[in-house]
């Protein structure tokens, strides 16, 4: 990644500070002429990766080394030396090609006094307002590159997630098909991924490692980080000696690879990369296999265990994986064989328990039927965790001395312990021998004993309970929740867990559709033939309990085309899963913010898929058995079937009414930011006319293929709703259109619609229609009234959308998923 430089000299009027240069407001810095200096170790400038490339990048790199370790641009190059960099008054960074047109921006979206714009001595380039506080960081926004500092990791309730992407070849950095990811599902582990598929696992933190991964333990030169928490889980690293220089890089041949740079040599000595051997290679034993590199073949079955497929697995296919050689059954006795020296086999599909001893672990997964081993997480001594595998142990290798302890569980007979003729001889002996006074104290002190243990066992078997569940982020007290609404006569069906499983093939990776605030989402096929679709309540979902009997009981008693079927739930122990009719063309969102699919929407589509959204919404505000507010109407939440039918989808966060009732206040504002109508976002309060609006939203992004949050153009700082608002008035509304609209749109009929949309996101809640009226607009030619300003007009908030001054809900950054925020009382 060496890189070729045209910079011809130093733009001398750059403000200097101590740590580093800043870059000034409103003066455009071109290619060519400037650099930005972080004191001495980092650059900011222009480049170009090789000295064949034409295409030009604006980017970071290490001083007197000249290896690239951040690229703004990555996916949009500058053709030839015009680019330029410009720092606005608004505290926005705008790289702009030679015809003036944005290719890059920082899209910061707080907005401060004098903001500054700074390289750090870190490589840290940052927005910041004049206290230090960062508005925007470019380490929240890795390449390939993570330098010490750079937290990889997911942020719950935002969804904001850092990960590192490979380059796609040497003369070219926009994203490869190699990254480096942290899943947070079951216990949080980095990933090491090619595609979709995984190339090697990090393993489980142990308290002092990520599970004796040979290529990530710590070392005397750096140290790593780890947290997690219900809010996030990250982990970064720090040298202990700052005189030396490190990096963590996503190489294009897919290894993660940290090395050092060696002044001697004037290289990058590699001090650890993954993977590291065969082992490292994720799965490569499949299910129940031990991988041991030492050996040859390098796969065996863990004791107690057969190959699927003997012959297979003799000619060294291990894809087949093993299996035990006595099968479970819940109904008969079961036992637990200790396995030492192992890295701990996938957390994805694992249940944590913090403050839980192992004696408690083990009695948890004795009392669970799908539980199939337990392990001590925390090696050091200083916590007691927990942990529960529920599915096929997978990516287990062999570590000796350096390994942990895992208890898996087996039929009692794998466990047992012949002694042989002449031990059961002594026995014999033995028991015979022994006086009867002896044996019936014994017996008397024994059952006194019992007794009191058993007493003790059960206050304690509460609390780890509890402990447990609370570490799961959920309470086993919330599972009463179901049995509550049996007096609401539901009549829906109740799947057992086992037959989910088989129709998700144990939940495989192939078989995620997507996930969103609830959870995972995955396709099933059942017995039948019935093609189904999986919500799977995650423990990490900013959505809980509440929620999901939310949706069990309005899905279940609402009826209509353009709402989505709810076929059934499943729940057992901690698992929560709501099975709905399976939805073949995914959600609206995934055909209209995708450059590709969008041109399968022609204008008798969007125009269908409009009415349909409005008619469902008219059901849920008028014509049903309650009167229901969604409050989370998104396009993601709109999904389509077969014949691109529109159907509504995840009330976990709607409230009912009933009589005349049409809203009311709350402390707990949910939804997604962008949708969400201004009084609701700014005090709480609610009603359909909030539906109304988060329906003006979706008709104004359908219509011009473009999200209202993140929006951005280079003539003004309005979002979506200020764009159209500025074009209608000016009479130019074609030109808000998706290109593609266009060539099929009638264009009255467009014309009205983006009129109906603006009614929909007017300021007050007493301007807009309802959605009676809406649908009646949307049929006939009635005369329409002159929209208003249209809320969130006159700037972009930390949101994207709220006005920074009169938002209650403090800061946070910009997401998609759905959200649950408390207020202070």
């Amino acid at each position: 990644m060496n890189i070729h430089f045209f910079l011809s000299f130093i733009f001398s009027a750059l403000i200097l500070s101590r740590a580093a240069d800043t870059i000034p407001r409103d003066q455009p810095l071109t290619d060519g002429k400037t650099i930005i200096s972080s004191g001495g170790k980092f650059v900011l400038g222009f480049f170009s990766p090789t000295q064949t490339s034409s295409n030009r990048y604006l980017g970071i790199w290490f001083n007197n080394i000249g290896t690239v370790v951040w690229v703004a641009n990555r996916d949009s190059p500058l053709n030839g030396k015009d680019g330029m960099l410009n720092f606005t008054r608004q505290g926005n960074l705008t790289l702009q090609n030679g015809s003036g047109r944005v290719v890059w921006s920082s899209n910061t979206t707080r907005r401060v006094e004098n903001p500054i714009a700074q390289l750090l001595d870190s490589g840290n380039l940052v927005v910041r307002d004049i206290t230090e506080n960062y508005l925007w960081q470019n380490f929240d926004y890795p390449g390939d590159t993570a330098l010490p500092g750079v937290k990889i990791g997911f942020y719950f309730k935002t969804g904001f997630s850092r990960s590192l992407w490979s380059w796609k070849s040497r003369n070219d950095p926009s994203k490869g098909v190699f990254s480096f990811i942290f899943d947070p599902r079951g216990f949080p582990q980095p990933f090491l991924m090619n595609g979709s598929i995984e190339r090697f696992r990090g393993g489980s933190w142990n308290g002092q490692s990520f599970a004796n991964s040979p290529s990530l333990l710590p070392s005397p030169t750096y140290n790593y980080i780890f947290v997690s928490d219900p809010d996030k889980v990250y982990f970064t690293y720090e040298l202990t000696d700052r005189s030396v220089i490190a990096r963590v890089v996503m190489q294009l041949n897919g290894f993660l690879e940290l090395s050092t740079w060696n002044n001697q040599t004037q290289n990058w000595d590699n001090f650890g990369s993954a993977p590291a051997d065969n082992c490292d290679i994720y799965g490569q034993c499949h299910a129940y296999g031990l991988c041991n590199s030492g050996n040859s073949p390098i796969c065996r079955c863990l004791d107690k265990f057969e190959p699927k497929d003997p012959t297979e697995w003799t000619r060294g296919n291990w894809s087949g994986g093993c299996v035990r050689k006595t099968s479970l059954n819940c109904q008969k006795e079961v036992k637990f064989l200790k396995y030492s020296g192992i890295k701990l086999p996938d957390t994805r599909f694992s249940w944590y328990g913090r403050g839980v001893t192992l004696n408690a672990c083990e009695e948890l997964c004795l009392r669970n039927c799908s539980c199939v081993a337990y392990a001590k997480l925390d090696i050091t001594g200083k916590n007691e965790d927990c942990l529960l595998w529920f599915d096929e142990l997978m990516d287990i290798r062999e570590f000796g001395a350096s390994g942990q302890d895992i208890y898996i569980k087996l039929d009692s007979s794998e466990t047992e312990i012949s002694t042989g003729n002449s031990g059961k001889e002594k026995l014999k002996v033995l028991r015979i021998s022994l006086p009867l006074a002896a044996l019936s104290l014994l017996s008397a002190l024994c059952l006194i004993l019992y007794k009191r243990k058993k007493m003790k066992k059960k206050e304690e078997e509460e609390q780890n309970q509890q402990r447990f569940s609370e570490g799961r982020g959920m309470r086993s007290s919330e599972m009463s929740c179901f049995n509550e609404s049996k007096d609401d006569d539901l009549d829906l069906p109740l799947f057992d867990f086992a037959t989910i499983l088989d129709a998700t093939n144990n939940f495989s990776l192939s078989k995620k559709l997507g996930e969103g605030g609830f959870g995972p989402v995955y396709k099933g096929m059942l017995k039948d033939g019935q093609e189904i679709a999986v919500k799977r309540l995650s423990r990490y979902s900013a959505q809980g309990t509440d929620e999901f009997k939310n949706e069990v009981i309005f899905i279940a008693k609402l009826q209509h085309r353009n709402l989505v079927k709810l076929l059934g739930c499943c729940i057992q122990a901690e698992e929560k899963m709501l099975i709905y009719e399976y939805m073949p063309n995914n959600s609206l969102d995934w055909f209209l913010f995708d450059t590709d699919r969008r041109s399968l929407l022609d204008w008798p589509k969007c125009f269908h898929i409009i009415n349909g959204i409005a008619r469902g919404l008219l059901y849920l505000h008028q014509d049903s058995r309650l009167r229901i507010i969604h409050r989370d109407l998104k396009p993601s939440n709109v999904l389509l079937d077969i014949d691109m039918n529109p159907k509504i989808s995840d009330f976990g966060m709607a409230r009912s009414f009933g009589g005349n009732e049409t809203g009311a206040m709350t402390t707990r504002v949910v939804g997604t930011y962008g949708y969400m109508s201004p009084e609701y976002a700014e005090e709480g309060k609610f009603s359909v006319k909030s539906d109304v609006f988060s329906f003006g939203v979706l008709v104004l992004e359908i219509l011009s293929g473009t999200r209202n949050r993140g929006f951005f153009h280079p003539d003004h700082h309005h979002n979506l709703l200020g764009h159209v608002w500025i074009h209608f008035k000016e009479g130019r509304v074609l030109e808000v259109i998706t290109t593609h609209l266009r060539e099929s749109c009638n264009l009255s009929e467009v014309e009205r619609l983006v009129h109906v949309g603006l009614l929909c996101v007017q300021q007050c809640q007493e301007d807009r229609p309802s959605m009676s009226s809406v649908v009646l607009m949307l049929s006939s030619d009635i005369p329409l009234p002159l929209p208003k300003e249209p809320g969130f007009f006159t700037s972009k908030s930390q949101f994207g959308e709220v006005n920074s001054s009169s938002s209650k809900l403090g800061e946070h950054s910009g997401n998609e998923l759905s959200i649950t925020l408390m207020d202070a009382r």
